[in-house]
């Protein structure tokens, strides 16, 4: 069974962490795949939205505990494991950075790398059943595929010391509360939700939704006088667009927007 699926609907591709016996905990093959399968659609023009989701009743339990039991890594040194984790972190950089949206249609579990992992694309649908936690201290770790930085960044220093250092899972209600998830559904109208959703984003105006997406990113480190100078040159970037003329027209016409994503 391979460890991930992949599909492509409606301009929308879909990456499915398919290890489902294993909570689709991360493998050497899944990351190495679904890295390959997210660059390819980065420099795709028919794709206009990435979702990502797990198999069965887990979206991603991290890192799998019971390879760790039985380390293959032993014969490497520190600087050959540390270079072997930083190509896997590939994962989250690509989702949070690439110039296409992301989406993280979490269906249950998210915990640890799967917390990253979730965290790391730019929106995040979640069923109600789904529970998300840090994890790290249950096993020794401190924090890898970004959690740290995202954590901080979305729910603030003391809540993510507290997710770290208490090791507890909270559920899609406290997630949301607390601004890590962007909508809470039923889990049968999970898909439906975030299907229609890449959708919409799909068949936007695809250049807008780029420099959306890294002036937001960039927000995190600049100043407001850089970040003002930046949107000088993207939001003129953008009206130089065909979407954006054909914008202008629906909107005197009074008519709904046709996009090309051109």
């Amino acid at each position: 069974m391979p460890d991930i699926l992949t599909e492509v609907r409606d301009r929308v591709a879909y990456l499915t962490l398919n290890r489902p016996e294993r909570l689709n905990a991360l493998s050497p093959d899944l990351l190495r795949e679904s890295i390959a399968s997210l660059k390819d659609w980065g420099r795709d023009p028919a794709i206009g939205a990435i979702v990502v989701t797990g198999s069965g009743r887990a979206f991603c339990a991290g890192g799998d505990v019971s390879a760790m039991a039985r380390d293959s890594t032993e014969d490497l040194t520190l600087e050959q494991r540390i270079d072997r984790l930083r190509e896997a972190h590939d994962l989250s950089w690509l989702l949070y950075n690439l110039p296409k949206v992301t989406i993280a249609a979490v269906n249950g579990p998210a915990v640890g790398a799967g917390l990253g992992i979730a965290l790391a694309c730019d929106l995040r649908f979640a069923s109600n059943t789904a529970k998300f936690g840090a994890a790290y201290a249950k096993v020794g770790f401190g924090g890898d595929f970004g959690t740290t930085w995202l954590l901080t960044r979305y729910a603030g220093a003391p809540k993510a010391k507290e997710l770290f250092f208490l090791g507890e899972n909270i559920d899609a209600a406290e997630a949301h509360r607390i601004g890590l998830v962007n909508r809470v559904v039923e889990p049968d109208r999970l898909a439906p939700e975030v299907a229609e959703a890449a959708a919409k984003i799909a068949h936007g105006p695809l250049t807008s939704y780029r420099y959306m997406k890294a002036n937001v990113n960039l927000a995190a480190s600049v100043d407001f006088r850089a970040l003002l100078d930046r949107e000088s040159e993207t939001h003129l970037r953008c009206g130089m667009t065909e979407d954006h003329r054909e914008g202008v027209r629906a909107f005197v016409e009074k008519r709904p927007p046709k996009f090309t994503g051109r």
